[in-house]
């Protein structure tokens, strides 16, 4: 399973993967090239990502296991973990140990939610290396909303099929979103 492809069938978003489609959610705001995308606009970039991390809630889920070792960093994600929204700080689009920057006021996502979307997370290369202020942070893969609804930006799938996809990938592996 070399790469994903995000695709629109009939007004709906699926994950191509091999001959298979994954039902899959997409920005409130629609697909937007990366050269245009903004902190906020709830846009999906277009473009191909990378696979950079994973992060995890062992509570509700197994840590991931991959076929081939070595595949990407598996994290496990506690009541401490966050990631910097705040296009004023060095920490944009960044993990964050939440603790170290309560006292600094600085925006953040947390990681640790009541709902199962950041149950699993699979952190994409969007603007990243190097990073960008302004030009959107935190593209995630995650779990699917219990109500599906689309998200903020990133690609979200029911939990089981995102166990299934974790189980197949291999170092390179990306995501292909276009219009």
């Amino acid at each position: 399973m070399k790469n994903w492809l995000v695709i629109n069938l009939n007004k709906k978003y699926f994950l191509k993967v091999g001959n298979q489609l994954f039902p899959c959610q997409i920005g409130e705001g629609g697909l937007e090239k990366a050269v245009k995308k903004t902190e906020g606009d709830k846009t999906t970039p277009i473009g191909n990502w990378y696979f950079k991390k994973i992060y995890y809630r062992s509570d509700k889920v197994f840590k991931p296991k991959f076929k081939k070792k070595n595949v990407l960093k598996v994290n496990k994600i506690t009541k401490n973990c966050g990631w910097c929204d705040d296009i004023t700080s060095d920490k944009y689009n960044k993990y964050i140990k939440i603790s170290d920057f309560q006292s600094l006021n600085i925006n953040h996502e947390k990681l640790w939610r009541e709902d199962d979307a950041y149950d699993l997370i699979i952190v994409t290369s969007h603007n990243v290396e190097p990073t960008i202020r302004n030009k959107g942070s935190a593209i995630f893969i995650h779990c699917s909303f219990s109500d599906n609804r689309k998200t903020s930006g990133c690609i979200a799938l029911k939990k089981k099929d995102l166990v299934f996809l974790l189980g197949n990938l291999n170092r390179n592996t990306y995501i292909k979103i276009q219009n």
